[in-house]
């Protein structure tokens, strides 16, 4: 027989951890605004006192809250707050999740000792660099993108790890955004990035609080009501039905990322990022998918996952030196061509304006703007996106804001609203589109052309099962010899492109999340 509630007195069980109280305090807060009283318990669990094994080694599930929901079943406590990513997938018998927290940032976050930094470099540490994190997913997806580092264990709660990162035990570090942002902690001794959950993908419901009750205790559920964010308890929902569904915890090498966002309608959609891999040394796998409803959209997310197979693919650009779209495809066993169809010829500079911003829309506006060495002053860059931003970083420079979205008129009006009344310089293609500048006032744009597109003449392409276009270009010049069979899927780099099939009768299949390497990769493997 359950404890009977205690309502006007509840004890609240955390680990002793400072994010853990930090945790457990922003509770207690928000239960006496409804008028409700609560006490602490602090209760060690399995995952505090082995500190010598990384994550992966420890055996079950719950090692960071079996002994908080024993204390619950046992009338101990009344209610335990919990880091909602820590939680196994199903609760023991007697217990439920009656609320979730708001969503603090699910980002990833950097750190890197100021003696390892290199900013040209992928996440700002140095080539080969000891980069410590005990965490499964993490090692997959950071091998993945940095396969020159070297993986060092990582355990102790916050304030620990960013000490032993002090004391110059690894070059890098990787932590959750949310825990540092929460215990307020002074980061400016260090290099530190913060990594888009859409390009890393965090553990499921990272960045969330759980609070669990005993299943009979309906008058606490009632109450707590007042506090749960149903939108939050709708996306994570998602995400940890994922986890659920490939019977997974803390050591499974499993990201899923999940939004609810509206499309160019304003229709409700959700979109949802998964990563994952057979062992944390192997390469991920790296899907996106959009859905009305997110009722089914896990188990179709853990079906792709499953039943991937791998195909031949041709995607209208030639290979380049660390192509992270090769690379990912070619781990998962795809066969990869790549071409382009299109040379690209660069224009000279005449008269550089005056500017207050320089946007690039393509990698090869950033290459061909750079190559010819501007003299520039007191001006910020944006990219459209991150592969973009990448090739930015090579001329040293880094983009104050960041597109992701491969809807171009949305992210014009994101860019609009950073920009204000100031001008901006968009070095370009001859013949470009100009979607973003068309969500500027008048005035505020410069136009300049650095270069321009010329076909090439193809005869000798291979049939693909899927053709990734890049760019409207190239769908004109492949499109000169060549059509897309029944069999074939195509993937369309952005509206435009996408816009380029319509006019020749073919319906894109996918178009990826954002316009880098990354975005194509979860394109591709999505269709």
């Amino acid at each position: 027989m359950s404890p009977a509630p205690r309502l006007s007195s509840l004890t609240i069980g955390s680990r002793g951890s400072d994010l853990a109280l930090w945790q457990a305090n922003f509770i207690q807060k928000k239960l006496k605004d409804i008028g409700l009283d609560a006490g602490i318990k602090i209760i060690k669990t399995q995952g505090d006192k082995i500190q010598d094994l990384s994550l992966d080694k420890l055996e079950g599930k719950g090692f960071f809250t079996k002994e908080i929901e024993d204390a619950l079943l046992a009338g101990e406590i009344d209610l335990a707050v919990h880091s909602h990513k820590d939680l196994p997938t199903e609760n023991p018998k007697g217990l439920i999740i009656a609320a979730v927290s708001y969503r603090e940032d699910p980002s990833e976050l950097i750190l890197v000792h100021k003696s390892a930094v290199d900013e040209r470099m992928k996440y700002g540490f140095k080539k080969n660099a000891k980069v410590g994190t005990s965490s499964a997913r993490r090692k997959s997806q950071l091998l993945a993108f940095r396969e020159d580092i070297t993986l060092l264990d990582l355990r102790g709660n916050v304030p620990t790890r960013i000490q032993k990162l002090r004391d110059k035990q690894y070059d890098a570090i990787m932590l959750a955004a949310a825990g540092v942002e929460r215990l307020g902690i002074d980061l400016s001794e260090f290099y530190s990035e913060k990594i888009n959950p859409k390009e890393f993908i965090p553990a499921p419901a990272q960045g969330v609080l759980a609070l669990q009750i005993r299943e009979a205790n309906k008058e606490l559920y009632q109450l707590l009501q007042k506090l749960n964010e149903a939108e939050v308890r709708a996306t994570t929902g998602v995400e940890r039905r994922i986890l659920n569904l490939f019977d997974g915890g803390c050591q499974l090498p499993l990201g899923a990322y999940c939004e609810k966002d509206e499309d160019v309608d304003g229709e409700p959609v959700f979109k949802v990022w998964a990563s994952k891999a057979e062992g944390w040394n192997n390469f991920p796998k790296q899907i996106y998918f959009e859905s009305r409803k997110a009722e089914g959209l896990a188990e179709k997310i853990v079906r792709k996952l499953n039943e991937l197979k791998p195909a031949s693919v041709f995607i209208t650009r030639d290979p380049k030196k660390y192509d992270y779209f090769q690379k990912a495809l070619i781990a998962n066993g795809f066969q990869v061509q790549a071409r382009s169809l299109i040379e690209i010829k660069q224009i000279a500079i005449r008269k550089l304006p005056k500017t207050d911003w320089v946007f690039f829309s393509s990698k090869n506006a950033v290459k061909h703007f750079f190559e010819q060495q501007p003299q520039l002053e007191q001006v910020k860059f944006a990219a459209v996106g991150k592969s973009t931003s990448e090739e930015l970083r090579k001329f040293g420079k880094k983009a104050e804001f960041i597109g992701y979205s491969t809807d171009t008129r949305l992210t014009g009006k994101q860019f609009a609203s950073v920009v204000g009344s100031k001008t901006v310089l968009f070095p370009q293609a001859k013949g470009s589109m100009k979607t973003i500048q068309q969500q500027f006032k008048a005035g505020q744009v410069i136009d300049m052309v650095v270069y321009e597109t010329i076909k090439n003449s193809i005869d000798d392409l291979e049939l693909s099962e899927i053709v990734v276009f890049t760019s409207p270009s190239n769908v004109e010049a492949y499109f000169e010899k060549y059509k897309i069979s029944p069999t074939q899927k195509t993937v369309a780099m952005g509206d435009a492109t996408a816009n380029a099939l319509r006019k020749m009768g073919v319906k894109a299949n996918a178009m990826p999340p954002a316009f880098d390497d990354l975005g194509l990769v979860q394109a591709v493997m999505s269709v």
